[in-house]
């Protein structure tokens, strides 16, 4: 074999082991590249990026936040919890106020509250002194054996012509009509429960010209009345003078 056949044989084989090693040899690569985990934006992740200067940043976001709360069209700031009328062309659409019963609202058909005796009863008739009304109607504060007094009538006949007993007689309502006999003897005893002329303090804010005659017995209510320049029906207040005939 020549020096030129040899060469050529050589080369080959340094080809051919050239190959050999390449397909033996595990090719180095570079290692993956991690793929990065997307962290979800929320309470990790600042709304405001990344600024040479971030709190002119939040200071931005404030004044954002602040015109976002005022109205555009009326300018007029939000707030919380009131509900604001919406508008139509600048006019205020009226809201309708939904009607709540009270829990405790009186029905309506609910029994009207009775008028108190008092208010009705008529005013007792006034008579010459001396005299007797043929009947008398009772007033707030009055009893049968004060009108005895007052009118000298025997009280026992006055009970039976107005058809009472003696146990009812402390215990008649303000509007009762007595029967007084005009036959009946007088009253027996003295009259007078105290002296008089004299001045009484009013002491009870539901005293009547009426029952200060009761206290004096054979006083007529409408004489108080007339000697203090006052009406018979006139309201007492507590610590007033009346001057007693």
């Amino acid at each position: 074999m020549n020096q030129k056949h040899r060469s050529v044989l050589v080369m080959v084989i340094v080809m051919i082991m050239a190959v050999l090693m390449s397909s033996c040899t595990q090719s180095l690569s570079s290692a993956p590249v991690a793929t990065p985990t997307l962290v979800a934006t929320g309470l990790f992740v600042s709304p405001v990026a990344s600024v040479e200067n971030p709190m002119e940043m939040i200071e931005q976001f404030a004044k954002q936040t602040q015109a976002a709360q005022t109205s555009a069209a009326g300018g007029v700031t939000a707030t919380a919890g009131t509900p604001q009328a919406a508008t139509t062309d600048n006019a205020a659409i009226p809201t309708a106020t939904p009607t709540i019963a009270a829990a405790n609202a009186t029905p309506t058909n609910a029994a009207a509250t009775p008028v108190s005796a008092a208010t009705s009863v008529p005013a007792a008739t006034s008579v010459p002194p001396g005299s007797r009304p043929a009947t008398y109607t009772l007033q707030a504060g009055e009893f049968p054996y004060c009108i005895a007094r007052r009118y000298n009538v025997d009280p026992d006949a006055l009970l039976q012509a107005s058809g009472l007993t003696a146990a009812q007689a402390n215990s008649l309502a303000a509007g009762t009509v007595l029967t007084i006999p005009q036959s009946a003897g007088g009253f027996p005893g003295n009259r007078a429960l105290r002296s008089h002329p004299a001045t009484y303090t009013v002491a009870s804010g539901d005293e009547t010209l009426y029952s200060v005659a009761c206290l004096y017995g054979d006083v007529d209510p409408n004489a108080i009345a007339s000697a203090n320049g006052i009406s018979v029906s006139a309201k007492l207040t507590v610590g007033q003078n009346l001057q007693i005939p």
